[in-house]
């Protein structure tokens, strides 16, 4: 039986031109994520989880950094924070038990993104949607869409309304689309599939809002700013401070 679903193949990849003409570089700043020229970029952290199961509960990164006497920032990168590589895959005992997840925007963020950025659109029912073909599990729908191509990567194109976000574009495990905008490009969202943090390119007031979201861990961020785990300019592994 086909998933129930609200997205829908896209005719052709005509809606993501502007991101093939923007996307110039890879994982060299933001806008090798995003598109460049939006007033603000916001960077949403995935959270890590202590306890496990209906048990576990967030850990934000700020708390991370204080327990390895690290500088919280948006330029923050995990192996900084803790020390060591490891923590990309591995708990880290008396801080997290489960680390950030890499690559899909986690479900409890997808349930809340999508109210704050609705209110920054005129098309909030009709947004566009990009799922990495690399995927070994994609639905039977998602892989039968056209694709397009930016440096070192190539998705399959989707359609459908904001909400959408919130499914999952595999058979197993739940895995968020990599790349989300409105049809008036007001926004746009990146979940890298390498990165356990998600990027949006935005207006000002919007960026504002999501950073006040209680339940979202996100700060400002220059487009500028480097995208890659060595790329933390406060921190670096084995220095406190």
């Amino acid at each position: 039986m086909a998933p129930l679903t609200s997205l829908t193949p896209a005719i052709d990849t005509s809606a993501a031109d502007w991101i093939v003409d923007s996307l110039r570089d890879f994982a060299m700043s933001v806008v090798s994520l995003v598109p460049a020229g939006f007033p603000a970029y916001v960077r949403v952290f995935h959270p890590a989880y202590r306890g496990v199961g209906s048990k576990r509960t967030p850990v934000r990164w700020a708390e991370i950094a204080a327990a390895g006497e690290k500088r919280a920032h948006a330029g923050m990168q995990l192996p900084a924070l803790t020390g060591s590589f490891e923590a990309l895959h591995h708990p880290q005992p008396g801080v997290f038990d489960r680390p950030p997840v890499e690559g899909s925007l986690p479900p409890e963020l997808a349930a809340v993104l999508p109210a704050a950025l609705a209110a920054h659109t005129s098309t909030p029912d009709r947004c566009w949607f990009a799922v990495w073909d690399g995927f070994g599990a994609l639905r039977a729908d998602v892989r039968s869409a056209p694709t397009f191509t930016v440096p070192q990567r190539e998705y399959h194109l989707l359609e459908g309304p904001m909400h959408a976000v919130a499914e999952t574009v595999l058979d197993a495990p739940s895995q968020s689309p990599n790349l989300w905008w409105p049809d008036d490009r007001a926004w746009c969202v990146a979940t890298e599939i390498d990165l356990n943090t998600t990027y949006i390119g935005c207006s000002a007031d919007c960026c504002a809002e999501i950073v006040a979201l209680p339940e979202v861990e996100a700060l400002p961020v220059e487009p500028a700013y480097g995208i890659t785990l060595r790329s933390d300019l406060l921190n670096s592994i084995g220095k406190a401070g």
